[in-house]
């Protein structure tokens, strides 16, 4: 938070420093924090279910769901340092330059998301039911870049100081968190109950070869499909709300080294600087690593619950508990970050997963065990949501210290920032989709070869462990520790103080 002017300073001085770092109201925090909602409940209901929905409720093959994936997220990866770009290049209007692009774009977001959730008639060909997820997914995607991107790059125009920046980014993490509960709750409570009772009718049935055809299990399915749908329409209502909350609770504040105009810059031009900037591409790695490793394990966390860990109905429970564990640990990791600082916070608290993943592929059938260790994978996941959000303001600050004349170019870092943390999304879905394919899991079996088991035991825990110690020495090796972050805040009130009074002798 900004030093308040000592008495006897010059006046002019005075003025520019209040100017330039008033305090940020908690409203606009909140609003501000609110706005994230719409990315997490629809990202965690997409991350936890889609999977198991295109195998399992639209009954496609294992290839074709991997290759909706694949080419999604590879549609994905051109929109968002697209939309970055051109964020960056539109001008400032009467609701600011990041807003508008936000406002404009829910209402697409939520129509293509209720459409990805539909289940078109069986009749149609395979290759008309594989193109209309495509479509719609990638459609999706692409909105939601368009509300993401801009809300991300939000967080350098909120106003305050570096320690405002933090506590906005904490409300924030902690409200994702609580959306990502909100999203997989809903969802999970609305459909869980139909996937469990596919699971009873498969065990009645005895796993025989009629059981794909019975009439039983076919209107357990129309059911399951009817309960996608209504979970979609509630999850949209939702992220309308929220971006009502955010157009009209938060207003843009231009800083010194963020003027909010448009970039001048071009395109390729911009992109060299930004991935030349040692900092930020630490920070890249680290993330992808990181949320790959969480989001492998999230993708095929329903389908181990159902098919090897002996959770069928009750893994929409586990996913509860461990996200209120995230909401409820952000604030002690928020403490613990301004108390040992962001780098040790972070390799400590990924560290906790490590041991969940191996004891749940080892102990089948035994809830109380599984719950303490989805409590133990929450406590991880909050430090996944928090710290990397947290750290990427100072990479930005960072490079605008060094390249002062490189303006407007904030929404290409966070726009780089989401797509790697969806690429990994897309990335872990499609690996273990495709895995599934290989290992011979066919859709509406009620029982599975020894393979199946196997590659999701793999799946579960000797990736993501890997994908994590990766992480966390990518994670040591990067560059802004505290003492950079001090500097950085002096040479910051340094370019405010000359800026102030370049002003006045002008």
């Amino acid at each position: 938070m900004s030093e308040l002017p000592q008495e006897g300073a010059p006046s002019g001085k005075t003025a520019v420093q209040g100017q330039a770092q008033p305090m940020l109201p908690l409203c606009r925090k909140v609003c501000y924090a609110i706005g994230g909602s719409p990315y997490q409940m629809t990202g965690s209901a997409l991350g936890f279910f889609l999977q198991i929905f295109l195998l399992d409720v639209a009954q496609l093959k294992p290839f074709h769901a991997s290759l909706i994936l694949f080419l999604g997220q590879a549609w994905d990866g051109v929109t968002d340092p697209a939309i970055g770009f051109l964020v960056s290049r539109s001008p400032r209007r009467k609701f600011g330059k990041l807003i508008p692009w936000i406002a404009f774009s829910t209402p697409f977001g939520v129509t293509f998301y209720c459409m990805l959730w539909f289940v078109p008639f069986d009749t149609i060909p395979v290759w008309q039911k594989c193109l209309w997820y495509l479509v719609m997914y990638c459609c999706f995607q692409a909105c939601k870049s368009c509300y993401h991107v801009p809300y991300s790059s939000l967080t350098m125009f909120l106003g305050g100081s570096q320690r405002d920046r933090d506590s906005a980014t904490a409300y924030r993490m902690g409200v994702e968190v609580f959306s990502t509960l909100v999203g997989s709750g809903i969802q999970g409570q609305i459909v869980g109950s139909y996937h469990a009772s596919m699971t009873q009718i498969c065990a009645t049935l005895n796993g025989t070869l009629q059981n794909r055809t019975s009439e039983g299990l076919t209107d357990t399915l129309e059911n399951t499909r009817r309960a996608y749908t209504i979970a979609s329409v509630a999850l949209s209502s939702l992220y309308v709300l929220s971006c009502l909350v955010l157009v009209f609770g938060v207003k843009e504040q231009p800083g010194p080294l963020g003027p909010l105009e448009k970039a001048k810059l071009p395109f390729f031009r911009s992109l060299k600087l930004i991935l030349a900037h040692r900092s930020y591409t630490h920070l890249l790695c680290a993330f992808l690593l990181a949320s790959l490793a969480f989001q492998v394990t999230q993708g095929i966390f329903a389908f181990y619950c159902t098919h090897a860990g002996g959770m069928a109905g009750r893994f929409q429970h586990l996913v509860l508990i461990m996200l209120v564990t995230a909401s409820l640990s952000i604030p002690v990791w928020q403490c613990m970050l301004v108390r040992f600082g962001k780098k040790k916070t972070v390799l400590v608290g990924l560290s906790i997963v490590i041991p969940a993943l191996i004891v749940i592929t080892q102990v089948t059938h035994n809830f109380p065990v599984f719950v303490v260790m989805v409590i133990m994978a929450g406590c991880s996941l909050a430090v996944l949501y928090l710290l990397p959000w947290s750290m990427l303001p100072d990479a930005v600050d960072d490079f605008r210290l060094k390249n002062p004349n490189c303006l407007n170019l904030e929404a290409f870092f966070y726009s780089f920032y989401v797509f790697f943390n969806k690429f990994a999304g897309g990335l872990a879905l499609g690996i273990s989709t495709m895995s599934l394919h290989f290992a011979g899991y066919k859709a509406g079996d009620c029982t599975h070869n020894p393979s199946v088991i196997l590659t999701l035991k793999i799946l579960m825990a000797p990736v993501p462990i890997i994908l994590l110690l990766a992480s966390m020495v990518t994670f040591y090796f990067y560059p802004i520790n505290e003492e950079r972050r001090q500097q950085m805040k002096v040479e910051m009130e340094a370019f405010e103080q000359g800026r102030g009074e370049n002003a006045n002798s002008g």
